[in-house]
């Protein structure tokens, strides 16, 4: 394999610079102006990828074929990958966590320039099939040289791209000096765009797309407090401390990620967010769109109704380690965000009486041996004749609740 184009090149960028023609230089200052500036503020990181690669092309570098591996910080996938080509344009891949893509990892070209720091040139022609898993796919796809780049992130996570070309001249030594100037500002704008996403996605998984949104636009001064008129979901599993006594913590875990499994699509497939886990129970709310209260109402309903189907289900399927049975509890009020702690330790919790309502409405299931009870003012959304099943004392409520079954 071939790797001297890179080894004659000087490694301070001062003397790349002035490697430069007149005509050249002003360019390449541009592209790294544009990635510092109007790429940082791109929403679509593919368009970030695909214009970089456009600029490049532009500048002579005859790039046919472009892969990035940014590692991500993310509940379903490890990474995300970007593959670029002059046929296809982008594609996007989520790259899976787990022991095998590992193993695939450890045995690319991304994993040796993060090994070894350095930046990788290949002549296809002269370099064996073995060398790389890839290497036949990129010869048998008539790409002449691959490079692989690596990006370090400053908080030690490793990345890297590769370019690949058909052209038989290669990059040549004028093009591997601008990617050398350019790159620095590259892997700037990556990892900024990385550490906001990873911000963002972590936020969202823990707290949820609302709240989150609100995280980040400021509020999180303790006692800020916003109201939302909706209709309000919990839902809870009966006799969890009794199923889960006799199990190891790990099973414990793995009967609550497939009970939540059943829960949580139907609400999100009616537009639901869920605001909080409690424990074996969840609370979720489908917002009221604008004056149609009946539509946010009748989308609880169905969101319940569907998870108590997943939950039979799975019950027959025997996907528990014993059957389990859960209570919904519907309401329509206010769900109120707000900022609640010390110091600088906030939750960012939801409260308000329709909240605390509707999990005394859900200790009526054990009660009444219902698995889906409804109250006053969520019924009076709803089109048809529910069947009540009267008033009841709830606690910390003087009145009694007047709930309803579908």
């Amino acid at each position: 394999m071939t790797v001297s184009p890179l080894a004659a090149l000087p490694d301070d960028l001062l003397s790349l610079a002035r490697s430069l023609d007149a005509e050249t230089l002003p360019r390449v200052i541009a592209l790294r102006d544009w990635l510092v500036t109007v790429a940082a503020r791109m929403e679509d990181s593919n368009e970030v990828l695909s214009g970089f690669l456009a600029q490049l092309i532009d500048l002579g570098l005859p790039i046919d074929r472009a892969v990035s591996a940014i590692e991500a910080l993310h509940s379903e996938y490890a990474g995300i990958g970007r593959f670029w080509t002059r046929e296809e344009g982008t594609i996007v891949r989520y790259l899976p966590h787990g022991d095998r893509r590992e193993a695939i990892y450890q045995k690319s070209p991304f994993a040796h320039v993060n090994r070894t720091g350095e930046w990788l040139f290949l002549d296809l022609a002269e370099t064996p099939d073995d060398l790389f898993p890839v290497i036949p796919e990129l010869k048998e796809a008539g790409y002449r040289y691959y490079l692989t780049i690596p990006i370090h992130f400053t908080n030690g996570a490793e990345n890297a791209i590769s370019l690949a070309t058909r052209s038989p001249e290669g990059f040549g030594k004028h093009g591997l000096t601008i990617l050398r100037l350019v790159m620095p500002s590259f892997a700037l704008i990556t990892e900024l765009r990385a550490t906001s996403n990873r911000l963002d996605e972590v936020l969202r998984i823990y707290v949820g797309d609302d709240p989150h949104k609100a995280i980040l636009s400021g509020a999180i001064q303790r006692g800020q407090v916003t109201r939302i008129r909706s209709a309000i979901l919990f839902a809870d599993m009966r006799e969890y401390t009794r199923i889960s006594s006799s199990l190891s913590p790990e099973s414990a875990v793995e009967l609550l990620n497939n009970y939540f499994d059943c829960l949580v699509p139907p609400i999100e497939d009616e537009g639901g967010e869920v605001l909080k886990y409690l424990g074996d129970g969840l609370l979720a709310i489908m917002r009221d769109r604008g004056d149609d209260t009946g539509g946010a109402a009748q989308s609880a309903l169905t969101a319940a109704t569907n998870a108590l189907r997943r939950i039979e289900a799975a019950n027959n399927e025997g996907r528990f380690p014993v059957p389990i049975n859960v209570g919904f509890a519907l309401h329509h009020g206010d769900a109120a965000y707000g900022n609640v702690g010390s110091g600088q330790r906030l939750d960012f919790t939801v409260i308000g009486r329709d909240v605390n309502l509707a999990s005394r409405i859900a200790d009526l299931n054990k009660r009444l041996g219902e698995p889906l009870l409804m109250s006053k003012p969520f019924v009076e959304h709803l089109w048809g004749n529910p069947h009540t099943l009267g008033a009841h004392a709830v606690e910390g409520f003087e009145e009694e609740v007047e709930v309803y079954r579908p």
